[in-house]
């Protein structure tokens, strides 16, 4: 067995979802492993991962309203206000997404489905880099 590991940089530029597919596919093939499992995870609490359609943007526009529903700003009951009326809703967001996810390698390639893709899902308004590392494990 081997292992390596990577940091991506997302930019945000604010609320929504950013597709790295190709980055961590680009790494990917460096990397010399040809089966085995990659784990992403965001080093954020108010940011997360998604594995999510990347044929037609209406399903992250959707995604995104949705949880904007779900979990309003402005709402009397957040106690943690300090850094906006976007941070706690940011927070509520990330927990109920996820901050890893784990993604076979078969033949050096991902083993997404037809029209998966990889996307930092961003719940904040204003813009951010966010950091996501990668470890990959496998022969």
């Amino acid at each position: 067995m081997q292992q390596t590991h990577s940091q991506f940089k997302i930019h945000s530029r604010g609320k929504g979802l950013y597709d790295f597919t190709h980055d961590v596919s680009r790494w990917l093939s460096g990397a010399g492993i040809r089966d085995g499992l990659l784990t992403l995870f965001v080093q954020h609490t108010s940011a997360s991962l998604v594995i999510q359609e990347n044929a037609d943007t209406d399903v992250q526009r959707d995604l995104d309203a949705f949880l904007s529903r779900l979990v309003p700003e402005h709402d009397a009951l957040y106690r943690h206000t300090m850094e906006g009326p976007d941070d706690m809703p940011a927070h509520i967001r990330a927990a109920l997404t996820q901050t890893q996810v784990s993604i076979p390698v078969i033949g050096g390639a991902l083993a997404l489905g037809t029209w998966q893709g990889i996307y930092l899902f961003e719940h904040r308004r204003t813009g951010h880099v966010r950091r996501v590392l990668g470890h990959l494990i496998g022969e």
